[in-house]
C-alpha cells in the first residue's frame, strides 16, 4: 500500500447540519490493483511523514483526484492545512 493523501473520516452532520469534521486518515493505494482504502493516523507515526505524504498530494494527477472523488474521498487541500496541524500538534497556528 502506497500512501497518496489524507482525509478527514466523515462524522456526519451537526444539529444545525453543518457537516462535522472527523479524525485525520491517511488515504492508501494499492500498488498491484489500485485498490484505495483509508486508515487511521496512530499515536506513534511520524508527523514529518505525515506531513510529507500531505505535501505529495497535490501532484496528484487531476484523473487521481477525480476518482477519489468519484469514490466519496475527500482530498484534502491548502485550506485544511490549519486543521491538519491542529489534529497532529493539538494547537492553532499563528
Amino acid at each position: 500500500m502506497q500512501p497518496i493523501g489524507l482525509t478527514f473520516k466523515q462524522e456526519g452532520n451537526d444539529k444545525y447540519d453543518k457537516l462535522k469534521q472527523g479524525e485525520l486518515m491517511i488515504i492508501h493505494k494499492c500498488v498491484a490493483c489500485e485498490k484505495i482504502s483509508i486508515n487511521r493516523i496512530a499515536s506513534d507515526d511520524d508527523t514529518d511523514t505525515i506531513l510529507k505524504i500531505f505535501a505529495e498530494s497535490k501532484k496528484l494527477s487531476p484523473i487521481k483526484r477525480k476518482q477519489l472523488q468519484e469514490k466519496g474521498v475527500q482530498l484534502l487541500t491548502n485550506q485544511d492545512k490549519e486543521k491538519i496541524l491542529i489534529q497532529l500538534f493539538g494547537l492553532p497556528t499563528t
